[in-house]
């Protein structure tokens, strides 16, 4: 959703700003974006004061997390990831805004900010939020200096333990300055829903709000049109309204779209309704949303349906930050993590545990993912000291209500989670305040239902809080989905959280280790090692599933590492629930089927093997194996075809039949089911290791219809650049992912290698950062070298607001360097 201002009078753009500190940079009257030229100092000075001298702080552009750039430390919270998240900082903007603006209505709009957010505009203070993960907009038009400097200084002050993961630090999120005039619709002043859809047409209500300030009544003309995704108008409508001084108006409108290209999973389409007011044939406000004609439901008897469709949740959650970029949102970084999902067989996401970036949401709009946005991870009982619920009891309805309306024209969103995990599931009074936030969303949102994460069971049930939601999401406890259904026949339950196998990709412990903990501070790629006591294997999950045919779906415990909770290293501490550092240098999640670089575990190809159809098979380990000669080594397939051969060096090992030949793992889980549980899902063979090729062939109806093959590496010889994308926006902000590979001499990819790779960048762009997916690295994201990971590494290009090329090269000792070049255009 974005605001287009035009005044009519104007044939030209006309300068709106002319930030002092870039006297070069002039910003349109269409150009809203308040991201560039900041001052950033982290120290807890008065930095609100209009009249301190900021010339030696230092220059950035938004949206910045300051904490990524840190180095990792045992003094820093393991359990935040090992990284500065907490203290003190100050962001200021000068900007001058034309006397010709003076009537008009002059506010910003901040995404999020970690946290503790006080803003003041010349020395006026003009609000907080302390949610850091909520959008906020305050009015600038009192305290503004029209034609002369302004600064706008925002303080931050997180706080340690203010979350259970890496929260990041900064104004993380995008920033806008919003000119409006007087008569405009105010932020997320749309709600768009679409209660009637066929083939045949479909109706679309447009509940739109308008206000007007000014101290006399505006009669203004309402048109609203509807453009598909070829920008054609395929409706329009007219409205005279009269709105009194000083108030506002809400303005409802049914329009009819003939042949509706529906939202889906396959097909995201998607439509764009525009409000024009115009006062006297001049327009004051043209206001756009993106929104998707679907119809969702939830029942027992049909579960979740799309477009009158079932659809099962093959879901991740996922935490916000980007890996080696930190918590500072970037749109193609979130597009990357999404496409990747996707292609393991993900069609649903769980914002965990809090509001997510505008950004986020667009990508799942764009590519077909369904979305439980989650508000919270505490009510009024704290899990960690400085936690959400010091803030609870003044700000949830206002945090929960500015979420909803923000997000609730998503076509993507398809529930609101009020919760995670809370501690009021054991209090006999916790249903309380599930009932109100629950009412809350049915207010602000009746086309939705409402879920919760539970995971004390079978508290909520005791305690009536499963009572007051429309759906009872369980955090693994999948044994349980048919007794809950049996128990409470009108309620409908899917898992929320499940699994949290935990892993490092490309690592195999030999022979099988089924401990916890390793000496490397790794965890086998063999995914049998359970990790936390909660955790199983996600085989369990698909038999549960399978087995409760009502229960909707999964969502697995995450889609992608993330920084912060590094279990299972790093202790626990009960008196704070905090993390102490035993086990450092662990400073990142193993949960995930994705390393923190987006590059697949062995995980990833479990899971797509359940949730794809286009054929594919994967085998595990590597075959690098030296001292192991005519050893047994545990080979393990993952496919979704009927059978699997295993050929060594061409000879057979025996075909292997899906469902049938079972692979034995543990099944021990919540502490205290022990045993091995024999597998469907995995075909296994134990083979005597001799170096060579490792191959599997799957096959259906007795027909080979695809393969994979890994050869033994020789002696690392050379690096190989691969980017996911040779051409990038030439726009500051976009980014092009470079993997960085040590290959043999006949391009085999090294499984062992950890060289020091070194990187220099030319050109118009710059290294974003780097990174190799190793949970133990204290090495800086923000380095111009990275050690090789089992084999690989990460290099991120930024591209700079100049069109053409970006070379990159990387270099090691002892090996042949190699170079890659991408294109930057407008």
């Amino acid at each position: 959703m974005f605001r287009i201002i035009q005044i009519a009078v104007l044939s030209v753009l006309i300068t709106l700003l002319i930030p002092s500190c870039s006297k070069e940079e002039n910003v349109s009257i269409k150009d809203l974006n308040f991201n560039s030229n900041w001052l950033f100092l982290k120290d807890s000075i008065n930095g609100e004061t209009a009249i301190l001298n900021d010339d030696t702080w230092r220059k950035l552009d938004l949206p910045h997390d300051w904490a990524i750039e840190g180095s990792f430390s045992n003094e820093h919270n393991a359990r935040t990831g090992g990284l500065p998240v907490t203290g003190t900082a100050w962001y200021r903007k000068h900007f001058t805004i034309d006397e010709q603006y003076k009537h008009k209505i002059v506010s910003v709009e901040f995404d999020g900010a970690m946290n503790n957010a006080k803003v003041w505009l010349n020395g006026n203070y003009i609000g907080e939020r302390p949610y850091g993960y909520i959008g906020f907009e305050f009015n600038l038009t009192p305290f503004l200096k029209f034609g002369q400097d302004n600064v706008l200084s925002v303080q931050l002050s997180p706080k340690d333990l203010s979350a259970r993961w890496y929260p990041g630090a900064g104004i993380y999120r995008n920033v806008r300055l919003k000119i409006n005039e007087p008569t405009h619709v105010p932020q997320w002043g749309t709600y768009i829903t679409t209660p009637v859809v066929t083939k045949q047409k479909a109706e679309v209500h447009i509940e739109t709000k308008i206000l007007n300030s000014q101290n006399k009544p505006a009669s203004i003309l309402l048109e609203t049109s509807i453009l598909n995704s070829s920008g054609t108008v395929v409706s329009t409508s007219e409205k005279l309204i009269t709105i009194n001084k000083k108030t506002s108006h809400k303005s409802k409108t049914i329009a009819t779209v003939e042949n509706p290209e529906l939202w889906d999973l396959k097909t995201p389409n998607l439509y764009t309704a525009v409000n024009k007011i115009s006062i006297d044939g001049i327009i004051v406000d043209e206001y756009e949303t993106t929104f998707g004609i679907r119809t969702i439901r939830v029942t027992k008897e049909d579960g979740f349906t799309l477009n009158g469709k079932n659809i099962k949740f093959q879901g991740v959650c996922l935490h916000h930050d980007q890996g080696p970029l930190g918590a500072a949102i970037n749109y193609r970084a979130k597009q990357r993590q999404l496409q990747i999902m996707k292609s393991m067989g993900v069609n649903a996401l769980r914002t965990s545990h809090n509001p997510p970036s505008p950004e986020i949401l667009k990508v799942c709009d764009e590519l077909g993912i369904v979305v439980i946005v989650e508000a919270f991870d505490e009510w009024k009982l704290g899990k960690v000291e400085n936690g959400y619920h010091l803030y609870f009891d003044k700000w949830h309805e206002k945090d929960l209500r500015d979420m909803i309306k923000r997000d609730r024209n998503h076509p993507s969103v398809i529930m609101w989670s009020i919760g995670n995990e809370i501690l009021e599931q054991s209090k006999k009074d916790g249903w309380k305040i599930t009932k109100e936030l629950n009412d809350i969303c049915h207010d602000e949102d009746p086309t939705r239902p409402t879920t919760v994460g539970f995971n004390y069971f079978p508290a909520p049930f005791k305690n009536n809080l499963a009572n007051y939601v429309d759906v009872v999401g369980m955090n693994y406890w999948p044994e349980e989905y048919s007794n809950i259904l049996r128990d409470h026949p009108d309620m409908i339950v899917y898992g929320s959280e499940t699994s949290s196998m935990t892993s490092s990709r490309g690592v195999y412990h030999l022979p099988i280790d089924y401990d916890e903990k390793h000496e490397t501070n790794h965890v086998s790629s063999y995914d049998v090692i359970v990790g936390p006591p909660w955790a199983y294997a996600p085989d369990i999950e698909f038999d549960a599933l399978e087995k409760e045919p009502r229960a909707l779906g999964e969502f697995i415990w995450t889609g992608f590492d993330y920084l912060g909770e590094p279990t299972p290293y790093g202790g626990r501490d009960n008196s704070t629930n905090g993390y102490w550092n035993d086990d450092w240098p662990s400073r990142s999640a193993y949960f995930a089927p994705v390393d923190l670089c987006g590059f697949p575990k062995d995980r990833y190809y479990l899971y797509q093997s359940q949730w794809t159809t286009e054929p594919m098979v994967h085998v595990l380990p590597h075959w690098n194996w030296e001292g192991q000669e005519g050893k047994n080594i545990p080979v393990i397939a993952y496919t979704n075809c009927e059978e699997v051969e295993l050929f060594v060096n061409g000879k057979s090992y025996g075909k292997k039949i899906k469902g049938k030949d079972l692979t034995e793992i543990p099944s021990e889980y919540h502490g205290f089911k022990k045993g091995m549980y024999k597998s469907k899902y995995r075909l296994s063979w134990n083979v005597p290791y001799q170096p060579g090729s490792l191959k599997v062939v799957a096959y259906k109806n007795g027909k080979a219809i695809t393969s994979k093959e890994i050869k033994t590496a020789g002696t690392p010889t050379n690096i190989k650049l691969v980017t996911d994308r040779e051409n990038i926006n030439a726009n500051g902000v976009d980014l092009a992912y470079v993997t960085v590979r040590v290959e043999d001499k006949d391009g085999n990819l090294c499984p062992n290698a950890d060289t020091l790779i070194t990187f220099n960048v030319d050109g118009e762009g710059s290294l974003a950062a780097v990174g190799n997916g190793d949970q133990t690295s204290m090495a800086s994201f923000q380095a111009t070298n990275r050690k090789a990971f089992n084999g690989l590494c990460l290099a991120i290009l930024k591209s700079s607001k100049k069109e053409g090329k970006i070379t990159i090269s990387a270099t090691a000792n002892g090996l042949k360097s190699d170079e890659l070049k991408i294109s930057s255009k407008k």
